[in-house]
C-alpha cells in the first residue's frame, strides 16, 4: 500500500474516534471513509487491534516530532523548555490519544493497546514497527528529557553541568505533565518555567 493510503486510513480512524467510542468504530466504515476496500485495510493492519496500535504509534511520533520543533525553534534554554512544556500541554489538550499516552489514563472511549510488543506477521514495515513496544508515560519522560538534554548541550552552546541539566530537563517534562492534568493559571507556562529554574540554566 502507498504511504498516502495508509495515512488516509489512519486519518479516517482518528476522525471516527473523535465521533464515537473506539468500540463502536467499524473497520468497514474506516475503509469507506478512506476510499479503500475493507480487505485492503485488513491487509495493511491485520486487525482492529493492529489499526489501533498503528494509530497510537503515529500520534506518539507526531507528538515527539513537535518536541523536536519546539527545541529547535529557540536558542535560549528557558525558551526551549518553555516551548517544550507548552507543546506538551497544548497537544494533550487537543489530542485524547496523546493525553492518554502521557498520563496512562485510557478511558472507555479510547483503544487501549498493550504497551508490550505483539507478534507480527505483517509484511508492511510500518506495521511491524507499530507492533513493537509502545511508549509508556515513563518512556515519554525519558525520551523528551533526553532530547531536551541533547538540544541544550549541543554544538554552539555553553557546557552546563550534565547532571544538573538532566535534572532540569526532567523537571521541565514533569511540569509539562502537571500542566496536562491541571492547566497553569495567570502567567501560564512561561512563569512556571522561570520560577522553577531561576538561574540554573545558563546555556
Amino acid at each position: 500500500m502507498m504511504p498516502a493510503a495508509r495515512e488516509s486510513l489512519l486519518d479516517a480512524a482518528y476522525t471516527a474516534l473523535a465521533r464515537r467510542p473506539w468500540s463502536a468504530v467499524r473497520m468497514v466504515d474506516v475503509a469507506v471513509a478512506a476510499g479503500v476496500s475493507r480487505q485492503t485495510l485488513y491487509n495493511e493492519f491485520g486487525s482492529k487491534e493492529g489499526l489501533a496500535r498503528a494509530l497510537v504509534r503515529r500520534e506518539a511520533d507526531g507528538f515527539l516530532a513537535g518536541i523536536e520543533r519546539a527545541l529547535a525553534a529557540h536558542t535560549d534554554a528557558h525558551e526551549r523548555l518553555t516551548a517544550t512544556v507548552e507543546w506538551t500541554a497544548s497537544t494533550a489538550r487537543q489530542n485524547a490519544l496523546v493525553r492518554a499516552m502521557l498520563t496512562g489514563c485510557w478511558n472507555e472511549r479510547l483503544p487501549s493497546p498493550t504497551l508490550k510488543a505483539v507478534p507480527s506477521s505483517s509484511a508492511v514495515p510500518a506495521q511491524r514497527r507499530a507492533d513493537g513496544p509502545l511508549p509508556s508515560p515513563g518512556d515519554f519522560v525519558a525520551i523528551v528529557r533526553d532530547r531536551a538534554v541533547a538540544a541544550l548541550s549541543g554544538p554552539g552552546t555553553a557546557r552546563p553541568d550534565t547532571a544538573e541539566l538532566v535534572r532540569s530537563c526532567e523537571l521541565a517534562v514533569r511540569i509539562a505533565l502537571s500542566c496536562v492534568s491541571a492547566p497553569p493559571g495567570e502567567g501560564g507556562v512561561a512563569d512556571l518555567v522561570r520560577g522553577a529554574f531561576h538561574r540554573q540554566l545558563t546555556v
